[in-house]
């Protein structure tokens, strides 16, 4: 009875851990919105930041936290996000590419090169992995009454290059320069986007032993864990590619 309690106890407090952790990022995808749309507030007149909200509620999301982290970017004493990217290799030659959103670069900076040390990897220059990544975006969209063949042609002038179905949804995906254009055209179309975002695909990919998938596990692990990363990409297959 009592290790089932703290079984249940240790896997609630990963669940709340992990929750925290996304809200976060939202939270400070918001700032960054309303940052990058010129201060507009609006979701109906900053596109930006409808989209983030929708990923809002696609992660359940209260909408307290929401009107929070939207009062908060409008506050003129706010902290001033900055997006910063970081590159390097972790243990057994496995490139990674980090995506942070930070008030203090000297922090974060000193945090990752921390976190690549410690972990058996080390951090690089501007350049030295983006190369081995494209970066696209997504949107997901429900599939009931849709034809995705049909889709992929309204779309495909919009810079559409790939449509993914699963029972319950469609995954749309384009360039990173194409987002603008693909939800524009959506909304046009009456179409509810459930969550959008971006991607950074590697274009090859390389499987390791289970130790030394550990290893750069423990590295990933780490990053994900700081408060100032949004998203890590890397270059280690996964298990399923595998089989």
């Amino acid at each position: 009875m009592g290790r089932a309690f703290e079984f249940r106890k240790e896997r609630k407090m990963k669940r709340w851990a992990a929750m925290s952790k996304t809200f976060a990022r939202l939270n400070k995808d918001i700032i960054l919105a309303i940052k990058e749309g010129g201060g507009i507030s609006d979701p109906d007149l900053n596109a930006r930041l409808r989209a983030v909200i929708q990923n809002c509620r696609a992660a359940n999301m209260p909408n307290d936290n929401v009107d929070r982290a939207i009062k908060k970017a409008t506050d003129k004493d706010a902290a001033d996000l900055k997006q910063v990217t970081f590159e390097g290799y972790g243990p057994h030659g496995i490139a990674v590419f980090v995506e942070t959103a930070t008030d203090n670069n000297n922090r974060t900076v000193a945090n990752v090169r921390s976190h690549f040390n410690k972990c058996n990897g080390s951090l690089g220059t501007t350049g030295s992995v983006e190369f081995m990544f494209s970066h696209v975006c997504h949107f997901k969209i429900g599939a009931e009454g849709r034809d995705p063949e049909e889709l992929e042609l309204e779309l495909i002038d919009f810079g559409a290059e790939e449509i993914g179905v699963d029972e319950s949804s469609i995954m749309i995906y384009g360039p990173f320069e194409s987002y603008g254009g693909l939800q524009k055209k959506l909304e046009e179309e009456g179409i509810e986007i459930v969550e959008s975002g971006f991607d950074r695909i590697p274009s090859t990919t390389k499987a390791l032993d289970p130790e030394a998938t550990l290893e750069v596990e423990k590295l990933i692990e780490k990053l994900e864990e700081d408060d100032d990363v949004q998203n890590v990409f890397h270059t280690m297959s996964s298990s399923s590619e595998d089989e």
